[in-house]
C-alpha cells in the first residue's frame, strides 16, 4: 500500500474556484473520509487523486512519487463510485476480473484470484450470475471486489453507499471497515453521512466551500471542534447555538444572553465570544423554574432508543434535546427549562473560531428564563 499527499493543490472550473490550497498528508494503511455539505468539493478532491480531473495547481504525490501529471491508469488507485456500474451483460466473474483481462493475464491466473476476492466479500455463489440478478447491497460488493482484485496501492469510494437502504449500509459499513483492517489498505472514503464518517474514519477531514475546515480524528472533532463550521457540522442533530452579548475584560469574560442567563468565564486567549453552542445530548430537562433557559416545548419525535424534544428559546432561537424518555405529547406547548454542565458549553467569537474557556463562577441563576 502507499500514503497519499496533497501539495497546495487547487482546481476551478472555468473562473469558480472549487479546491483551494488543500495541504494533507495520508498515512500508509489510514482510512481517511472526507466529510461536507453539498458542494464543498469532496468528491472533486477524490477525483484530483485519481486523476480523473486534472489537477490546476500543486501536486499529487503516491508512496512519495509525484503523479500530478500520470494517467489515471497508472497511479495503481482503484475507485469505488456510488453507482455501481457493472456490466450487465457480464457474469459477476467477468465483471470482477474483467481488468485482470485487459493486463493479458491467463485465464487460471485470473480465475484464482476472483474466487479469492469473492471469498473475501462472501459473494463466491454468486458469481455465474448477471448484475440484474443480484441486490444492491450484492452489486456493491462487487463493485468493491472489481478495485480489489487489482490489488491497487489506494482505494478510493465515493459515496459507495448512498444508494443502500439503512439496514443494507449497516452491513455494508462493517464489511468495508473488516476489509481495510484484514489489508491493512491505505482507504479515502467520501460520504455525506455522519454515521459512516464516524464509525470507519481513522481521521476525518471536513471540507467547506473547497477548503479544509478541520482534520482529526472523530472524538477530537466532536469534542474539540476547531470553529463554528466544525461544531455545527459534526453530530446529529446539529449542536444548538444562540447569540450573547458580552464585555471582556482582562482576565475574565461576563455573558449576558437573551432573559437572565449571565456567568463568567476566563479564557485562555484573546478573543470575545458572540455565540454559545450545546450539544442536544449536553441539554436536560431541569426542575421547573431552575432551569438556565427556559422555552416552550413546540414538537417531539420518538425514535424508539431514544427522544428528541425541539424547545423555542427565543423568538428566532429554537434548540433540540436528546431524551432517553419521552415527556409525553399532552407536555407539548408548556414551559420547559433546560439545564446543562458549564464544562459542557462552546463559546465562538464573531468570526466563528472557538475560544477555550474555563468556568469562573455562574454569576446568577435564570430567574425568569428564556421564553418564546
Amino acid at each position: 500500500m502507499a500514503s497519499v499527499a496533497l501539495r497546495s493543490v487547487s482546481k476551478s472550473f472555468g473562473h469558480v474556484p472549487v479546491i483551494t490550497d488543500v495541504n494533507l498528508e495520508i498515512a500508509d494503511g489510514e482510512l481517511v473520509v472526507f466529510v461536507g455539505p453539498s458542494g464543498c468539493g469532496k468528491s472533486t478532491l477524490l477525483r484530483l487523486i485519481a486523476g480523473l480531473v486534472p489537477v490546476g495547481a500543486g501536486d499529487i504525490v503516491i508512496d512519495g512519487e509525484v503523479v500530478t501529471d500520470i494517467p489515471a491508469s497508472k497511479r495503481g488507485i482503484a475507485f469505488v463510485f456510488q453507482s455501481y456500474a457493472l456490466y450487465p451483460h457480464m457474469t459477476i466473474a467477468r465483471n470482477i476480473g474483467f481488468a485482470l483481462e485487459t493486463l493479458g493475464l491467463s485465464r487460471q491466473e485470473i480465475d484464482a484470484k476472483v474466487a479469492e476476492v469473492a471469498a473475501t466479500l462472501k459473494i463466491d455463489h454468486l458469481l455465474a450470475r448477471r448484475p440484474r440478478e443480484l441486490s444492491g447491497g450484492q452489486r456493491q460488493r462487487v463493485a468493491i471486489g472489481r478495485a480489489l482484485v487489482r490489488q491497487p496501492e489506494v482505494f478510493l469510494f465515493d459515496e459507495p453507499l448512498s444508494n443502500l437502504d439503512s439496514d443494507l449500509r449497516m452491513e455494508m459499513r462493517m464489511e468495508i471497515a473488516k476489509l481495510h483492517a484484514n489489508l491493512a489498505a491505505t482507504m479515502i472514503y467520501v460520504t455525506h453521512d455522519q454515521v459512516e464518517a464516524m464509525t470507519l474514519a481513522d481521521r476525518i477531514v471536513v471540507l467547506n466551500r473547497g477548503r479544509i475546515e478541520q482534520i482529526g480524528t472523530p472524538q477530537q472533532l466532536y469534542h474539540a471542534p476547531q470553529n463554528r463550521f466544525v461544531a455545527g457540522f459534526i453530530g446529529s442533530p446539529r449542536m444548538n447555538f444562540m447569540a450573547v452579548s458580552a464585555n471582556a475584560s482582562s482576565s475574565d469574560c461576563h455573558m449576558q444572553g437573551p432573559g437572565s442567563l449571565s456567568f463568567d468565564v476566563s479564557l485562555s486567549a484573546p478573543g470575545v465570544p458572540a455565540e454559545i453552542g450545546i450539544r442536544p445530548e449536553a441539554l436536560s430537562i431541569a426542575t421547573q423554574g431552575q432551569g438556565k433557559v427556559t422555552g416552550t416545548l413546540e414538537r417531539l419525535e420518538d425514535l424508539g432508543h431514544e427522544h428528541l424534544a425541539y424547545i423555542r428559546i427565543a423568538p428566532d432561537v429554537a434548540w433540540s434535546v436528546r431524551l432517553s424518555n419521552s415527556l409525553g405529547k399532552n407536555a407539548l406547548g408548556t414551559s420547559i427549562g433546560l439545564d446543562w454542565r458549564f464544562e459542557d458549553l462552546f463559546l465562538f467569537d464573531k468570526n466563528g473560531h472557538r475560544l477555550d474557556h474555563s468556568l469562573s463562577h455562574e454569576r446568577s441563576a435564570v430567574a425568569n428564563g428564556v421564553r418564546a
